[in-house]
């Protein structure tokens, strides 16, 4: 009996040493993971939303050598009544307005502060619909319908062989993915599970097989569409987003701070979601496509592209909120409206009619409750109307 108490005494602590071992080994794996775990609470969701880059794998964006372009002062504007209840009400960290290229408010909220590089979530994926206009004009990418195997042969075989970039683009793959953010085993939470992990995202998506509807047949919104567009882009040029984006929309902006990307563990660029900046460096992202892609005198991203991707071209269904190439177009917009939009409460509204970009950082945990994306955006017309 004696020999056998020393015996699991001896596995026991063989068993503390391997765990200790496998912590020290995978501690910078384990820590991600617990800020994956807690990335939303609600004690720590405003901070999360301004230090990403302190949780995951990052990757900079240069923001080059010239000089910041100005965004000069304008009269400030009064705000609508109720838009400071809404801020309260939806957890805005930052609220921007540019009439006529002039900022005319800006506050910040909940400790945040101008400096601050609010995670983007999927107003990321226009950027990227921005780069590949670019692309497309220069000729890397030859068409839209093209299929994206053409530029990404590892997703032959799976739910993505068939999709053309179009497709894509507009969110009509047809490929099957859970984007509940409360199911644990979502597919979307798979995917967060696979960055802190520090596995591959190309390995995640060249391993989804199934299909709910043939390419291009129904709309139906699926973040894992937008990192195919990213291995589009890389095996069109050759390049990682990250150099691209930096080179073609970033540097040429002027941005006043380098943005950065979250990775996967092979340092590829979390292009659906994970692009980070300051509140003023997206509202000059923004007022560039309310300029038709013209910035400071240069056209950055092709006027036809401005306007291609910001029309509703997705087969969404009656009824349901207009989509472009990864652009919003929100139901009874007028033409030359439309925006980027981030799940948490992040916006870029653009309102070309009136010369107006409204941008929004937030860390809004009830997103999902009945009209809070129709309120955001009754909020937006309220304020452009009231200028």
């Amino acid at each position: 009996m004696r020999n056998v108490l020393r015996w699991l005494a001896r596995i026991g602590i063989a068993l503390g040493l391997a765990i200790i071992v496998i912590g020290i080994w995978k501690r910078e794996e384990i820590g991600r993971l617990l800020a994956v775990n807690s990335l939303f609470s609600e004690d720590r969701i405003v901070a999360n939303f301004s230090s990403m880059d302190e949780m995951f794998l990052t990757r900079a964006v240069p923001r080059g050598d010239g000089e910041v372009s100005p965004l000069p002062e304008g009269e400030k504007m009064k705000l609508p009544a109720g838009t400071e209840n809404w801020i309260e009400e939806r957890a805005v960290t930052s609220l921007l307005v540019l009439d006529e290229g002039r900022i005319v408010h800006e506050s910040y909220h909940l400790g945040t502060g101008p400096k601050d590089r609010r995670i983007s979530w999927s107003m990321a994926k226009s950027f990227l619909s921005a780069l590949v206009g670019i692309l497309l004009e220069e000729g890397a990418i030859a068409s839209l319908d093209d299929p994206v195997t053409k530029y990404a042969p590892p997703l032959e075989g799976g739910a993505y062989d068939g999709a053309t970039l179009r497709n894509v683009l507009n969110m009509a793959s047809g490929v099957t993915f859970n984007e509940d953010y409360l199911d644990f085993h979502s597919d979307i939470n798979r995917m967060g599970r696979v960055l802190a992990l520090g596995g591959t995202m190309d390995g995640f998506a060249t391993g989804l097989t199934e299909r709910f509807a043939e390419p291009g047949e129904t709309w139906q919104y699926v973040s894992i569409d937008t990192h195919v567009i990213g291995m589009v882009v890389r095996g069109a040029t050759g390049r990682d987003v990250p150099a691209l984006m930096s080179e073609k929309i970033i540097a040429p902006l002027g941005l006043e701070t380098a943005p950065y990307y979250l990775t996967d563990g092979v340092g590829v660029a979390f292009v659906l979601g994970g692009l980070n900046m300051t509140t003023r460096d997206y509202a000059r992202f923004g007022l560039m496509f309310e300029q038709e892609g013209q910035y400071q005198g240069r056209q950055i991203v092709p006027a036809d592209w401005v306007t291609a991707s910001t029309v509703p071209t997705a087969p969404t269904a009656e009824g349901e909120i207009g989509y472009g190439y990864q652009w919003w177009i929100p139901e009874g917009s007028e033409p030359g409206q439309f925006m980027a939009r981030g799940i948490y409460g992040q916006y870029i509204y653009v309102d070309q009619g009136r010369d107006v970009v409204i941008v929004t950082t937030a860390a809004d945990r009830d997103f999902r409750e009945p009209g809070v994306a129709e309120q955001n955006v009754e909020v937006f017309r309220e304020i452009a109307k009231a200028l």
